[in-house]
């Protein structure tokens, strides 16, 4: 059987459904359809992947680029002929679902998270429901991250509730992302990992840090990621004041996870954080806000704390609170993060119920 998945980043579908892919692998031909990335391309062809690179434009919507899209699937599945489709993202859902329903063939659309799109301005609200309406109508199974992401699809008549299967995420390789105790230092490492955006909380997180800095001046603020150009400045003098360490986008998380605390996400939308799952493996408290996607990550406050979404001032309480527990009490919040996962987000559970909805349905 040939199996073909279309997805938006060869990154991240390398990171984070390496296993999956490994497991279908191990019966079926594996066709990957993303844009060209040198490295993740190679990696996911050292898996055993044919990989074909298709351009996408991930932002916004454009009907001229959004119908070639839509024209590169069709001509992909024309050549290849694959059994069963599997998509991520919402441009892939959306074409590669038309495009799978005009060819007859069973495909799986992964809602990896709602995003903004179904809060900000009503129009394009609206498309995107048309938009997904006609992508995801004849899927065979629909997969979410969180429960309140499939309930707004079937809301707005998206999907039904035969077609929804939820998923903890994408789970984490428990063998990957190993635990480590904290180390007792006198300073407290906070760690935040993800896009500098506004909807990643990035605004509220700066202005807290610069208070804490005040009553707390050996506090760090460590920053992972790609900044959007209209932070430039504002990270540049941030980090110039030392406010922040600011350490751009990085391969590898799992140092700067290890040599944290505290991990710090307050995001305004997420399908499931894989950064706070992640940092959480690894043994690591967590501070982010009440919202699904990342509320999950937080068992009734015994391994962090959830924050009121947009609410600098509760953001702050947190990160003082947590600067003020004693060592032991944040020991042991990491070992019950660490619990935490491998009871509900281990990676080979994922898989399995991915595996079974997909092929023994």
């Amino acid at each position: 059987m040939k199996v073909m998945i279309l997805a938006n980043s060869a990154e991240g579908l390398y990171k984070f459904r390496k296993e999956l892919i490994l497991e279908i692998k191990n019966e079926h031909d594996v066709i990957v359809s993303v844009p060209y990335n040198e490295v993740y391309n190679l990696k996911l062809e050292a898996i055993g992947c044919k990989v074909i690179n298709t351009k996408i434009d991930r932002r916004g919507i454009n009907p001229i680029s959004d119908f070639k899209l839509l024209k590169a699937y069709s001509d992909l599945l024309s050549d290849f002929k694959p059994d069963k489709i599997i998509t991520y993202t919402i441009k892939c859902n959306i074409y590669g679902g038309i495009a799978s329903r005009l060819k007859n063939i069973e495909y799986y659309p992964n809602i990896t998270g709602l995003g903004s799109a179904f809060e900000r301005n009503k129009l394009l609200k609206k498309s995107i429901i048309l938009l997904y309406r006609q992508g995801l109508k004849k899927a065979k199974k629909v997969f979410f991250e969180n429960e309140e992401n499939k309930n707004v699809m079937i809301k707005y008549k998206i999907v039904n509730s035969r077609q929804s299967v939820v998923l903890n995420g994408a789970g984490v390789n428990l063998d990957e992302f190993k635990f480590y105790n904290l180390k007792n230092d006198e300073k407290t490492i906070f760690l935040f990992m993800g896009r500098i955006m506004k909807e990643k909380g990035v605004e509220e997180l700066f202005s807290v840090a610069k208070n804490i800095k005040k009553i707390y001046p050996e506090t760090v603020f460590k920053i992972l990621g790609n900044f959007e150009e209209s932070y430039k400045d504002e990270i540049e003098k941030l980090s110039r004041d030392k406010i922040i360490e600011y350490y751009g986008r990085v391969d590898d998380v799992k140092p700067y996870i290890k040599s944290s605390q505290c991990i710090v996400l307050p995001s305004y939308h997420e399908g499931m954080s894989n950064t706070l799952l992640e940092a959480a493996s690894m043994g690591r408290p967590i501070i982010t806000n009440n919202i699904s996607g990342c509320r999950e990550a937080v068992n009734k406050n015994k391994n962090g704390f959830l924050c009121t979404p947009k609410d600098e001032k509760d953001l702050y309480i947190k990160i003082k609170r947590f600067i003020e527990l004693p060592f032991e009490e944040k020991m042991n919040m990491g070992k019950e993060s660490r619990n935490h996962i491998e009871k509900y987000f281990n990676k080979a559970d994922v898989v399995n119920i991915t595996m079974m909805n997909i092929f023994n349905n």
